[in-house]
């Protein structure tokens, strides 16, 4: 399950979730990006998913 950009999920969806995950955001704020669109999100999420499970084979 993804989040909407900014807010992210609502109490109400987190507390279905096992387990939940965060990207953290430096810079964010005057010169960063506060929040990222869920398409930039899955795509990170992804890659760092396929990066972990490589490095274990």
């Amino acid at each position: 399950v993804l989040g909407a950009e900014g807010p992210g999920l609502r109490k109400r969806v987190r507390d279905c979730c096992d387990q939940l995950a965060k990207i953290p955001m430096p810079g964010s704020g005057t010169y960063g990006a506060e929040s990222l669109n869920v398409a930039t999100a899955a795509g990170i999420a992804l890659y760092e998913a396929a990066r972990q499970l490589q490095k274990q084979a």
